[in-house]
């Protein structure tokens, strides 16, 4: 594990920088409340999908390999009178008791699997936590041409947003380095933090790397990881993949 801090240890700034995202929500709340079954949402974070999938009263347990994460999610589950089982586990190898009708990995968290291999042993235990019939479902952003454009080394504000308890602005700014024939992006994080009349207060620095896979490619490490099928499709609504500014979602199913 990397000795570099990463925006995953800091879940309060990742909180309210992007805790708030929510465009997602109601497809990962449809899905859950149509699982027929529990729910395990893997690498949870602070809970920005578990919690409201435990509001729409799906049975919903969470994986993260980030205990400050998971801390927060035990934090903000308890205040809203809920106790879900969250594990601390690699998405890579965790091994749980329950067999899940749906594994949901939302939001790019599979591009955190940084190899090939990363990536089968993520689906491997997957599939093997999966009951009959389940699905995992993922969601990934499509690397697309526009993407691989943009140029490198430039700082490029993500997200911004005021602490109303004190005014403070709190601006997330990302570096990116890509390698193309990598798949790969690696990223120098800063957030800023800003007072009143913009005078900088504090910098917080972290770094993180993904990896984006492609459909086909994904479609082969459903194979390869033995899912019996897969769908992939181009946004939340299954409309079809044929453009690359497209997100992409994947079903795959065990038999």
């Amino acid at each position: 594990m990397s000795e570099r801090p990463t925006p995953y240890d800091a879940p309060e700034l990742y909180d309210l920088l992007l805790g708030g995202l929510d465009f997602d929500i109601p497809f990962w709340v449809e899905t859950g409340r149509a699982a027929g079954g529990p729910v395990l949402d893997l690498g949870c974070g602070t809970g920005r999908v578990l919690l409201p999938l435990l509001e729409a009263g799906v049975d919903a347990d969470g994986v993260d390999s980030s205990e400050p994460m998971l801390a927060a999610a035990r934090r903000k589950a308890g205040a809203r009178g809920f106790r879900p089982n969250l594990i601390l586990a690699d998405m890579r190898d965790f091994a749980l008791p329950r067999r899940y009708a749906r594994i949901l990995i939302a939001f790019n968290t599979f591009a955190h699997a940084d190899t090939t291999e990363d990536e089968l042993s993520v689906l491997r235990r997957s599939l093997a936590h999966l009951a009959a019939g389940g699905a995992v479902v993922i969601h990934m952003s499509y690397p697309g041409r526009g993407y691989w454009a943009e140029p490198d080394g430039v700082p490029v504000m993500e997200a911004e947003t005021t602490r109303p308890s004190d005014g403070h602005r709190f601006q997330m700014w990302d570096t990116r380095t890509k390698d193309v024939v990598g798949q790969r992006q690696r990223s120098e994080v800063e957030v800023r933090e800003l007072g009143p009349d913009g005078a900088l207060l504090a910098s917080h620095r972290s770094h993180t790397s993904q990896r984006w896979v492609y459909r086909f490619e994904l479609e082969l490490l459903f194979r390869l990881a033995g899912f019996a099928r897969s769908e992939i499709f181009g946004g939340f609504a299954r409309e079809p993949l044929e453009r690359d500014d497209q997100q992409m979602i994947a079903w795959a199913w065990r038999r």
